[in-house]
């Protein structure tokens, strides 16, 4: 199937005439050219706390400072902006605090406050959830599952700050799209379009997380773990396609 006949009409096209294809580039090697992990602690009564570390690759930076020169841009204006991201998730459903600094111009990290993991980017409404949380007193009573479909991705995306799903629109990220397609289409469009060294990044980038609850941990879905310690690896890709629900669970 060729990569445009997954999608339904030719918005696509008509939003990539509209941006500034080399702003976009910066985002994009930004995003998917970096190293991230993010490490999270889960309490009893459900609050959380969670540690981000994110930075870019040395070539990413030359890059990313070559295209701003070139669009007359400070070369090293932070990308993104950690304040200004949690200036817009302080306001986010079940957020307590948020601190995100800039700690070189390639180089993000800080921490995020849950005052209850099944409220974390809630709209209020039940179904909206896509973390459930449960707490027992007793060993393998208290679980927390996360599920993402082509439903509440977008929904929990919207959330986040407006920086981050312009991220994903100029990726033409299916699930911010509407859009239906599978992975295999996804990453040949983005070869075409971007080419395909970028395509080949977003197929291997990750999301690393590791999450520390009260008890030990008794079965993970979708992760492995050790001792209080689940650790979930999760391939991008799928989250920006959503070509099948992702559902990850944690029982301790």
């Amino acid at each position: 199937m060729a990569p445009f006949t997954v999608f339904n009409n030719y918005s696509i096209m008509v939003f990539i005439m509209k941006i500034k294809l080399l702003f976009l580039m910066s985002l994009l090697v930004f995003f998917f050219s970096c190293s991230a992990r993010i490490d999270g602690v889960v309490k009893e009564g459900g609050a959380a706390d969670l540690t981000i570390k994110t930075s870019l690759e040395p070539r990413t930076i030359a890059l990313i400072r070559s295209i701003r020169g070139f669009m007359g841009e400070a070369a090293d204006t932070p990308v993104p902006d950690g304040p200004a991201i949690s200036r817009s998730m302080a306001a986010a459903p079940g957020i307590r605090s948020v601190s995100l600094s800039n700690t070189g111009p390639a180089a993000l990290e800080g921490t995020i406050a849950i005052s209850n993991v099944g409220d974390f980017l809630s709209t209020g409404d039940d179904k909206s959830r896509f973390v459930t949380f449960t707490e027992g007193r007793g060993g393998g009573t208290s679980s927390v599952v996360i599920s993402l479909d082509r439903t509440s991705a977008p929904e929990v995306i919207s959330q986040l700050s407006p920086e981050v799903e312009e991220y994903l629109l100029a990726l033409l990220a299916p699930v911010v799209l509407g859009e239906t397609s599978s992975k295999r289409d996804y990453l040949d469009l983005i070869s075409l379009i971007y080419g395909r060294a970028l395509a080949d990044e977003i197929s291997g980038a990750r999301i690393h997380v590791f999450i520390e609850f009260p008890r030990p941990v008794i079965s993970v879905s979708g992760g492995t773990s050790s001792g209080r310690t689940a650790e979930f690896n999760v391939p991008l890709v799928d989250v920006l396609v959503m070509e099948k629900a992702l559902r990850y669970e944690v029982v301790w």
